[in-house]
């Protein structure tokens, strides 16, 4: 049986923020799923989706500084399950875009290497993703922005895990 609508009134008058978009989780949903649609449609052209440009950009990012970069470290860094860093990163070795050698010092672990082809596609959707950005979020989401710094706090605060 179908609760009474009376019910469901009294429920998001008395127990909710009043309505859904009052809650940034809700906002923040939304926003995340439609800023991915967007990046998806945009690195098409550079033959990525925004989880494959992600671990991409993740790996470039940690090798800069010549240490071995493997899957776990970048789960970690990027908050990703690690199965599914594992599936992209197949994904990524299969359209040539990195190397996974086993490590020489844990032959458990593969050292992810981005390849020259690989700095290619970088160089290619990195111009895509940042102009979705721009656009979606103009200057509030630039470098030291009302958004990006309110983001950064709220990612800086300890996790209940």
């Amino acid at each position: 049986m179908a609760t009474d609508p009376q019910t469901l009134a009294d429920l998001f008058a008395n127990e909710t923020l009043g309505a859904p978009e009052n809650a940034v989780g809700f906002v923040l949903w939304r926003v995340v799923h439609r800023y991915v649609r967007e990046i998806d449609r945009a690195l098409a052209a550079a033959d990525l989706t925004h989880l494959q440009f992600t671990v991409l950009a993740m790996t470039a990012w940690m090798a800069r500084s010549g240490e071995p970069v493997t899957q776990v470290t970048l789960a970690r860094f990027g908050d990703i399950h690690p199965m599914q860093v594992s599936q992209v990163l197949k994904a990524l070795e299969v359209k040539g875009l990195v190397a996974r050698p086993r490590s020489i010092a844990d032959t458990r672990a593969k050292c992810i290497e981005v390849t020259e082809t690989g700095v290619g596609a970088l160089r290619q959707a990195m111009p895509l993703a940042i102009s979705v950005q721009e656009r979606l979020f103009g200057k509030a989401g630039a470098p030291g922005g009302r958004l990006m710094i309110a983001l950064a706090q709220a990612d800086a605060r300890p996790s209940d895990e």
